[in-house]
């Protein structure tokens, strides 16, 4: 049992700051909130409350195996489009992974990402040369670390017939496990979804395929769509129907459906996501990385969430660069609708988790807390929280963190080998650029 002390208690969105409130946390949940409670807990172990507490934070779309792609010294060919990039780079890269690497992305991605303030990921895995098992690798690194995250592997026929086939059955097996595994416990970690690459990669027979595996498992479709032109444009002349369309006719878009991008999904697209209720991810220093453009009609969708698609997983940074962003193109969304954004991540764990309650700091929610230093030089308030967030607060600011109620990072300190998880990750990073650079 553990009990924050005297802490300023901040919900993001919608905004509200409680002074002087102890949090009681015990298996896993929020069991008690309010003021002077330590002396009805005297088992508890008490630990300093920072400057604010908050819920953790969720990074809604993200790819672990690219961590190892950063600063990468790989021979690449200059590409021109989107579609170039993935052929040259990205296409390259994960055929490239094997089971080390596979866990050596997973475990520095998951310390990364706790280091800073993330308790929860949702995760999206390509490796077609190490399909079989490949998410029990993945899984490995969220357990180890101790991070909340719902996982999938990314099916697709760019690999043959044989590769999707088998990407659907990693689906399938993993989501059966995670099943088991919640049943016997249910404060295990990781959830999962049934996961595709984007529907200019899926033929019909293999989306056919997919669809049954999200029917049989009850599990969420998580999927790129239209994060370039070319795949709505590809969707409407080969399968003669938008990209939405064509998922919803096999019943794959539901509450539970993650649409990553949307940046060129069409109005009726939009509208069938929004009657079935499902999320979209946006991913903007991504979309900007790639050159892809700008998602100019992300305020016309129902639920909106943010990723980072393999970016890292500093959601505040990313938070910051999706508000700049859409200023920089004359937008006119405020800060707390970003913000509305980031938190929205938390509703599409709760779609996962079934019976389970995230994002805020109450009783009987589920305890994935951050508290933080931050020694603003302006007043924080309910009405400039968001400003804070946007122009102040950054992962530097994390001080602990806790997640399912165990505490995983301690006073800027990780609770877990960082030294040895980074050490490990460079090895593998240098055999992975080896390995691409063998690849045509």
């Amino acid at each position: 049992m553990i009990l924050i002390e005297n802490a300023k208690v901040v919900n993001f969105y919608p905004a509200s700051i409680e002074p002087a409130i102890d949090i009681v946390i015990d298996d896993g949940m929020i069991v008690d909130k309010g003021k002077d409670l330590k002396s009805l807990y005297p088992q508890a172990r008490v630990i300093d409350s920072g400057t604010f507490v908050s819920p953790g934070l969720v990074c809604s779309h993200n790819h672990f195996y690219s961590q190892l792609s950063r600063g990468m010294m790989v021979n690449i060919k200059k590409s021109y489009d989107f579609v170039q990039q993935l052929n040259n780079l990205w296409w390259r890269l994960d055929r490239a992974i094997d089971y080390d690497i596979t866990l050596d992305s997973s475990l520095s991605a998951c310390a990364e990402a706790v280091m800073s303030g993330v308790t929860s990921v949702i995760d999206h895995h390509a490796s077609p040369n190490l399909i079989d098992g490949s998410l029990d690798a993945i899984e490995q690194g969220f357990l180890t670390v101790g991070l909340r995250g719902d996982i999938c592997y990314e099916v697709t026929d760019r690999n043959g017939i044989d590769g999707a086939t088998r990407g659907i059955n990693e689906n399938v097996r993993y989501a059966k496990k995670v099943d088991k595994s919640l049943k016997e416990d249910k404060n295990f970690l990781l959830s999962s979804s049934i996961g595709a690459h984007a529907s200019f990669t899926i033929c019909d027979k293999t989306l056919e395929k997919l669809a049954g595996a999200v029917k049989s498992t009850n599990k969420g479709v998580h999927i790129h769509a239209a994060e370039d032109r070319f795949d709505a444009i590809d969707s409407r002349y080969r399968f003669k129907k938008n990209i939405i369309e064509r998922l919803d006719d096999l019943q794959m878009i539901n509450n539970r459906s993650i649409i990553v991008h949307g940046v060129y999904l069409s109005d009726i697209d939009i509208d069938i996501l929004n009657k079935r209720d499902g999320f979209l991810v946006h991913n903007c220093r991504s979309n900007m990385n790639n050159s892809v453009g700008y998602n100019d009609h992300i305020s016309s969708f129902k639920n909106v969430a943010l990723g980072t698609d393999g970016i890292g997983s500093d959601m505040l940074t990313e938070l910051k660069f999706a508000y700049f962003k859409q200023r920089d193109v004359n937008g006119t969304l405020n800060p707390e609708d970003f913000v509305k954004m980031l938190i929205s991540g938390n509703e599409i764990l709760q779609r996962r988790f079934e019976g389970k309650k995230f994002g805020k700091i109450e009783k009987g929610y589920m305890a994935d807390l951050v508290i933080w230093d931050y020694d603003s030089p302006t007043p924080l308030l309910p009405e400039n929280l968001s400003g804070h967030l946007v122009f102040g607060l950054n992962s530097g600011n994390v001080k602990t963190v806790i997640i399912n109620g165990k505490i995983v990072v301690m006073d800027k300190k990780p609770l877990f080998d960082y030294p040895g998880i980074m050490e490990n990750s460079r090895k593998s990073a240098q055999r992975l650029w080896n390995n691409m650079n063998k690849l045509n």
